[in-house]
């Protein structure tokens, strides 16, 4: 386990970029920033998670003098179009059958910011998932065993979404679950940070 000299902090209260961040075994505690998550006018979705994230690692970093503050956003796109959390089954559904056939990118933003020196690193990871062809059965059966309301584009990688898809393309699968730790590995080595 890496000794750290500051406290780190994950600027949210995802518990999905809480198991994350618990694979690269370091100490950590959550704080989850009150920000305004409103898209500005003709904003695209890379610059609004990039914003969001460094506002909501700022806010944080607002809270704790000697920290590596760590924030995320997430959007997920298809033909130009945002896809939030569902929030039930029926628009779950709906969000199914939108991207059935079709590739939807993940645009998933990093923010590490250095509290103690107003450093700040920030980053967009894109991730894509190619979704087959689905039914509205298939999609059904699929909502009822894994209940992914809570989860941008409907579904969970990590579950057993993975059966709704052709193929995934990028650099990092935890980008697509919500915190790229291939990219946040590099910035906290950059801060001193060596795991291992």
């Amino acid at each position: 386990m890496a000794v750290l000299k500051q406290q780190i902090v994950l600027a949210s209260s995802s518990i999905y970029r809480r198991d994350l961040l618990r694979k690269l075994e370091i100490k950590f505690s959550r704080y989850s920033p009150d920000i305004d998550e409103t898209p500005l006018l003709d904003e695209l979705p890379e610059a609004m998670v990039l914003r969001l994230a460094e506002k909501k690692a700022q806010a944080v970093a607002e809270k704790y003098s000697n920290a590596l503050v760590i924030a995320s956003d997430q959007a997920a796109v298809v033909d130009g179009q945002i896809l939030g959390k569902p929030g039930n089954y029926e628009k779950a559904l709906e969000q199914l059958l939108l991207v059935s056939g079709k590739s939807v990118v993940f645009h998933t933003s990093l923010c590490l910011f250095n509290s103690a020196t107003g450093h700040i690193q920030s980053v967009v990871e894109p991730f894509t998932v190619h979704f087959r062809s689905l039914t509205t059965d298939q999609i059904g059966n699929y909502l009822r065993r894994d209940k992914p309301y809570n989860c941008a584009g409907a579904f969970k990688s990590e579950g057993f979404g993975v059966v709704l898809f052709e193929k995934m393309e990028g650099d990092d699968p935890n980008a697509l679950i919500g915190l790229p730790l291939i990219r946040l590995r590099q910035m906290l080595e950059r801060e001193g940070i060596y795991l291992v």
